[in-house]
């Protein structure tokens, strides 16, 4: 159902889909998680991503979207290169910032989710990767994209989302401004874009069946990037490393519903003092 404000509203039962290719998609995401380590190509961790969606009798969201058309299953991004990175022959090194967006189509219906991860070297605890600095960085990005989902909930207006990123992002990190979230459903890139900051305009209020992709990025250094010259992958201007992380959520009248998120959502809300609500089947 379009709204007067050109966004898909979505039923209950057109959400329980949309939760079938968010589990599609954090089975891919899960797949080149398991995958990443030092001298694994970026072209290696697509083929899996791809594998896994095939697998499932769904679509690769990103591949051939766009012009020029995507060429690939993912976008992996490492260390400066923020968002849209094209996979191909790189060899990931411990200590890379490695960021993976993925998206996949079932039954018509589109799920989309993004994670960040330092590589670690063979034997290292994963979660002591990296440096310090690297670490906080992924981490902040994390938890500003589950304060952008929290703002959901509140039922408030659209700039609340951007408004929970910003405040606690705080100006540790850079915001990367030309990039955002998006409604999401029958097309992956929908009404309304949704901003990663704070604007004076406050928006549509947020109402159930709202469906939503939110997506922060950070950067170590300066937020200004650039686009290289394989018309895709943004990088940082500076050559500061990024981190992006992603997620689909749905808000209905019993809540709010992490689609792509395998527990639906229950450990990350719950860090913020929110119950999530999954629509029985």
């Amino acid at each position: 159902m379009l709204g007067r404000d050109r966004t898909q509203y979505k039923t209950p039962d057109q959400i329980r889909l949309m939760r079938r290719a968010g589990l599609v998609v954090a089975d891919a995401l899960d797949a080149v998680l398991a995958a990443v380590r030092p001298g694994a190509t970026t072209r290696e961790l697509d083929d899996v991503a791809h594998d896994v969606i095939r697998s499932a009798g769904a679509v690769p969201s990103f591949l051939k979207y766009g012009h020029p058309p995507y060429p690939s299953t993912t976008c992996i991004s490492v260390n400066d290169e923020v968002v849209h990175g094209i996979p191909g022959d790189r060899a990931l090194e411990a200590g890379d910032i490695v960021s993976v967006d993925c998206g996949a189509i079932l039954a018509g219906w589109h799920g989309d989710s993004a994670f960040s991860v330092i590589v670690p070297a063979d034997g290292e605890d994963p979660s002591r990767a990296g440096s310090d600095a690297d670490r906080d960085l992924v981490e902040t990005t994390r938890q500003a994209m589950w304060r952008g989902i929290r703002a959901i909930a509140a039922g408030a207006r659209l700039n609340a989302i951007g408004g929970a990123i910003e405040d606690f992002v705080d100006e540790r990190f850079g915001l990367v401004e030309e990039y955002g979230g998006h409604g999401i459903g029958t097309e992956m890139h929908q009404d309304p874009h949704v901003l990663n900051y704070r604007t004076r305009e406050a928006g549509r209020r947020m109402r159930s069946g709202l469906c939503l992709a939110i997506e922060p990025m950070l950067t170590a250094g300066d937020p200004e990037t650039r686009v290289l010259p394989d018309h895709w992958t943004v990088a940082t201007v500076d050559g500061s490393r990024a981190a992006h992380w992603e997620h689909t959520a749905a808000l209905h009248d019993g809540g709010l519903w992490v689609l792509t998120a395998r527990d639906g959502g229950e450990a990350g809300l719950a860090e913020l003092g929110l119950t999530f609500a999954p629509l029985a089947d």
